[in-house]
C-alpha cells in the first residue's frame, strides 16, 4: 500500500478520553514517503502480446482446452519442451483465446529461469500478484510464507488464470500457486518439473518440434510477400535444417535478399561448429547456434554491434532509449538498427518502444560481445548504459520525491543523458517499466566492481520506492547498494542506505530489523556531522517507535529533529517535525499541548501550498479539539479536511480522514451522519486494501449503532475489528476495539462475554505504561464487576 504523499506512514496508534470515545488514529508526517495516489485495485490484465508469425497446433491446444472442461478444481498444467520450441507463443496464443472465462483476470510473471541474471524469486512475484490485487500493505513483506497465505487468501473465490513463465524448478513455482477452485495455473519450463506431478498433481504437455507441414508454414508465412516463388523442395530442405525448431525458423527466414540456396549453403557449412547452449542433446541447439551465426553474418556491421552489445544489457528487455546509451549512439539511429534486428527475428518488439531478446539469443549476443569486443570496450558500455538508469531515474526521483536529498551523480559515460518527464505520471510509467532493470542494474553494478554507480542508483532508487513499496527490490538493492557503499569506503552513503534499509523493513512490518537500521544511520550521521541527515533519520526513528507504541522514545526522536531543523532555520521541514510531535501528545493524553503546534502546521503548509499537509493537519486539530471536549471545532476542522481530500481528489485521504469526521459527528450528536462517515471509509479502505483502517471503520461503526440504539448490530461491527487487529498483531487497536466492544456487549446484554472482552483487552494494555493506557485501564477495571480482573 502506499501513503498520501509526504505526510502520513502506517502508524496504528490510537486515542481515546474515554472508553466509549476511544478511536483510530495514526499517522505522522514522514520526510521520506512521498507516494503516488491510490486508485481503486483493477482487475488485472498482465497476458503480454502473443507475437506473430504463430502456426496453430492441433493436438496440445486441444489439450489445453481440456483443461477448462475438468470442473471447479485448481488446475495445474506444466508445458515442458526445449528452448525454442514455442511453449510462451503456444500457451500466450491459447490465453488470450481463453480470457473471457477467467471474469477475475490474468497475472502474467516470467521467472527468468534461464536468462544469465539469477532467476527472480518467487517473494517478488507474490509481491507484485499481491499489489495487481488489491491485497493490503500487510500482505506485503519480507516474508514469503506470509505472502503465500495472502495471496492464497487474497484468490478465494475467484477464478483467474496464471501464466508462470520460463521457470527453473519446482519450488520456484510452487509458492505462487493458489488452491481456489476455479482457478488454472499454466506453468511453462525447459525442465519436466516432477514434483510438481508427484504433489500437486500437475498435468504435463510436452511441446515437441514442429512437423515438417509446420514448419514449412510457419517459414511461408514469415516470408509470404517478398520470396513467395521460392522453391518449395528448398523451403522444406530449409526447415530441416532449423530443426523444425520455431525459434532457428523465424530467423533463418527473417532475412529477405539471401537466395535461398546461398542460405541454405551457409547453414549446410555452418552444421555442427557451435556448442549447444543447453544441457538438451539432440540437434535443436546445434541448430539454433547456426541459425543465429548466420542471421548474425549477414547483418549490416551497425547493426551487428548493436546485437552483440545487447548482450551486455543487465535486464532482458530494454528501451530504445537504453539500446542507444548502451551503443553511444542518438535515439533515432538506435531504433532504425532495432528495426533491422527486428526484421531478421534477432529482437522481438513487445511495445512501441520495447524489445527483448530470447534468452539463447541473448546468450549468442554475449558471446559475440567477448569475442569480438575488448574488455574494456564491454566495460565502458555496460558503465554507459547503468549511468544512463542512474541519470534517469535520478529524474524520475525530481518528479516523485523534489524534496528528497540529491545525489551528485557520478560523470555520464559517452552522450550525456538528458531524461525529461512531464510530470509524475510519467516518470511512473517509466519506473514501472523499468523495475526489473533497475534492480539488475545496480547488481550489474557491484558485480562490475562499479560500486560508486551501485550506491548511488540505490540510493535514487530509495525515492521512488517510497511510492511504490516494492519491498523485495527496496531490500535487495539497498543492501547491495550497502555492500557497494562500504567497499567505496562512502560512509555517507553508508547512512542514506542504512534508513533506506529502516524504511524498507518498517514497511514489511519487521520493526525489529528497521530499529537496528535506524540506529546505525543515526550514528552514521552524528560521526559524520550531517546534522541535516540527522534531523531527518531522527524523525523516521521517531515515527518508527511511534507505530511501536514507545512514545517516550517517539517523543525523543521528534524533539532531536526538530530542534536540528529550527537551529538550521528551515520552516519547510521544522514544522512537519512539530506536528509528529502533536500526535504523541495526542497519544500520551496531552490535546492542550497539541493545539498550538497544529495551528502553527496548519499555518505553515498553506504558506507552502501543501494542501494534504494542511489536510492531515486539520484531522489531528480535530482529533485534539474531540479530546478537549471541543466538539463543535472538531466537527468544522473534521469537515475541512474531508473537504480537501475531494479536493484534491485523495482517496485514501478521504477514506482515512472519514473516520475523524465520524468521530465529530458522534460527539456531537449526529450518530445516523457517523455511521454513513464510517460506512463509506470502510468501503474506500476495501477498494484500498487497507485492512487496519477498514477495522477502524469497523470499530468506529460500532459506536455510531450502538449510539443509535442498535446493541447487537453494534457488538457485530466490533467483532469483525478485533478479528481484524488481532489477524494483523495490533495489539493495542485490538485492546481499544475489546472495550467498545464489551460497552456494547453490556447493553444487548452478554455479562459474561463483556466480561471476557474487558479480561482480555486488560491483558493486552498491561504492555502500554504511558498515560493514556494507564487511564484506559483503569476506566477498563472501574467498568469491570471484580476490582482484580486483569490482575
Amino acid at each position: 500500500m502506499t501513503e498520501p504523499r509526504g505526510e502520513v506512514t502506517s502508524s496504528f496508534s490510537g486515542t481515546a478520553h474515554e472508553v466509549v470515545q476511544a478511536r483510530d488514529v495514526h499517522g505522522g508526517i514522514h520526510f521520506h514517503a512521498p507516494a503516488a495516489e491510490l486508485a481503486r485495485a483493477p482487475v488485472p490484465y498482465q497476458l503480454p502480446l502473443a507475437g506473430s508469425g504463430f502456426v496453430d497446433r492441433c493436438a496440445e491446444p486441444a489439450a489445453l482446452d481440456r483443461l477448462l472442461d475438468d470442473g471447479p478444481a485448481a488446475r495445474v498444467l506444466v508445458v515442458t519442451g526445449t528452448a525454442g520450441v514455442g511453449k510462451t507463443s503456444l500457451v500466450l496464443h491459447w490465453a488470450h483465446l481463453v480470457r473471457d472465462r477467467f471474469p477475475d483476470g490474468q497475472l502474467y510473471a516470467d521467472l527468468h529461469g534461464h536468462d544469465p541474471q539469477a532467476p527472480i524469486t518467487y517473494e517478488r512475484v507474490l509481491e507484485r500478484f499481491l499489489k495487481a490485487l488489491g491485497a493490503p500493505a500487510d500482505a506485503v513483506r519480507d516474508d514469503g510464507e506470509h505472502m503465500a497465505a495472502a495471496f492464497r487468501s487474497r484468490l478465494a473465490d475467484r477464478t483467474l488464470l496464471l501464466v508462470l513463465d520460463n521457470a527453473v524448478g519446482a519450488s520456484q513455482v510452487r509458492p505462487l500457486l493458489p488452491a481456489a477452485p476455479g482457478c488454472l495455473v499454466i506453468v511453462t519450463s525447459r525442465h519436466r518439473l516432477p514434483g510438481l506431478t508427484i504433489r500437486e498433481g500437475a498435468r504435463r504437455l510436452t511441446l515437441d518440434v514442429l512437423g515438417q507441414d509446420g514448419s514449412v508454414a510457419l517459414l511461408c508465412g514469415v516470408i509470404a510477400g517478398y520470396r513467395d516463388g521460392d522453391d518449395p523442395a528448398l523451403v522444406a530442405e530449409l526447415a530441416t535444417l532449423c530443426a523444425r525448431l520455431p525459434l532457428a525458423l523465424r530467423i533463418a527466414a527473417g532475412q529477405p535478399l539471401m537466395p535461398l540456396t546461398d542460405l541454405i549453403g551457409e547453414l549446410r557449412d555452418d552444421s555442427g561448429r557451435w556448442e549447444a547452449l543447453t544441457a538438451h542433446d539432440g540437434d535443436e541447439s546445434e541448430a539454433v547456434r547456426s541459425v543465429f551465426t548466420w542471421s548474425y553474418r549477414a547483418l549490416p556491421p551497425d547493426a551487428a554491434r548493436l546485437f552483440r552489445l545487447l548482450g551486455l544489457h543487465p535486464g532482458p528487455d530494454f528501451s530504445d532509449t537504453a539500446a542507444a546509451a548502451l551503443a553511444d549512439v542518438d535515439a533515432r539511429t538506435a531504433r532504425r538498427l532495432l528495426d533491422v534486428l527486428a526484421a531478421a527475428h534477432m529482437v522481438e518488439q513487445t511495445a512501441a518502444d520495447r524489445f527483448r531478446l530470447h534468452d539463447l539469443l541473448r546468450a549468442y549476443a554475449a558471446d559475440q560481445a567477448r569475442l569480438e569486443q575488448t574488455r574494456q570496450e564491454r566495460e565502458t558500455a555496460l558503465r554507459r548504459v547503468l549511468t544512463w538508469y542512474l541519470y534517469t531515474a535520478d529524474a524520475v526521483q525530481a518528479r516523485v520525491a523534489p524534496q528528497e536529498p540529491r545525489v551528485a551523480l557520478v560523470p555520464a559515460e559517452g552522450r550525456p543523458p538528458e531524461p525529461r518527464f512531464a510530470d509524475e505520471a510519467q516518470a511512473m510509467r517509466w519506473y514501472e517499466a523499468e523495475r526489473d532493470n533497475l534492480v539488475a542494474a545496480v547488481r550489474a553494478a557491484a558485480g562490475a566492481g562499479q560500486d560508486r554507480l551501485a550506491w548511488q542508483l540505490a540510493v535514487v532508487l530509495r525515492s521512488v520506492y517510497m511510492t511504490d513499496h516494492p519491498i523485495q527490490e527496496w531490500l535487495v538493492t539497498s543492501r547491495t547498494g550497502l555492500e557497494a557503499a562500504r567497499r567505496d569506503g562512502d560512509r555517507g552513503a553508508e547512512a542514506e542506505l542504512q534508513e533506506s534499509l529502516g524504511m524498507a523493513y518498517v514497511q514489511s512490518q519487521d520493526l525489529e530489523s528497521a530499529a537496528g537500521h535506524y540506529e546505525a544511520a543515526l550514528a552514521l550521521r552524528r560521526e559524520l556531522h550531517d546534522t541535516f541527515g540527522e534531523a531527518l533519520t531522527l524523525n523516521g526513528l521517531g515515527l518508527l517507535e511511534l507505530r511501536r507504541r514507545n512514545l517516550a522514545r517517539a517523543q525523543a526522536a521528534f524533539e532531536g529533529s526538530r530542534a536540528l531543523f529550527a537551529a538550521r532555520n528551515d520552516d519547510f521541514w521544522e514544522p512537519r517535525t512539530a506536528v509528529n510531535l502533536a500526535q504523541v501528545e495526542l497519544e500520551l493524553g496531552h490535546p492542550e499541548n497539541a493545539l498550538g503546534r497544529l495551528h502553527r502546521g496548519i499555518e505553515a503548509f498553506r504558506g507552502h501550498g501543501d494542501r494534504r499537509a494542511e489536510g492531515n493537519a486539520l484531522r489531528l486539530l480535530a482529533t485534539a479539539e474531540l479530546d478537549s471536549g471541543d466538539a463543535d471545532a472538531a466537527l468544522a476542522h473534521a469537515e475541512q479536511a474531508v473537504a480537501i481530500a475531494t479536493g484534491i481528489r485523495s482517496t485514501a485521504a478521504e477514506a482515512y480522514w472519514l473516520l475523524t469526521l465520524g468521530d465529530a459527528r458522534r460527539a456531537t450528536g449526529q450518530p445516523a451522519l457517523a455511521a454513513a462517515s464510517y460506512r463509506r471509509a470502510a468501503t474506500l479502505q476495501k477498494d484500498l486494501g487497507d485492512r487496519a483502517r477498514r477495522a477502524a471503520a469497523w470499530d468506529g461503526l460500532g459506536q455510531a449503532c450502538l449510539q443509535l440504539g442498535r446493541a447487537r448490530e453494534a457488538t457485530d461491527c466490533h467483532r469483525r475489528a478485533v478479528a481484524t487487529y488481532r489477524d494483523l498483531r495490533l495489539a493495542w487497536e485490538t485492546a481499544l476495539a475489546l472495550t467498545h466492544l464489551a460497552v456494547a456487549l453490556d447493553s444487548v446484554p452478554e455479562p459474561q462475554e463483556a466480561e471476557d472482552a474487558r479480561s482480555d483487552a486488560l491483558g493486552l494494555l498491561t504492555a502500554f505504561t504511558d498515560p493514556r493506557a494507564v487511564r484506559l485501564r483503569e476506566s477498563v477495571v472501574r467498568r469491570s464487576p471484580h476490582d482484580d480482573l486483569g490482575q
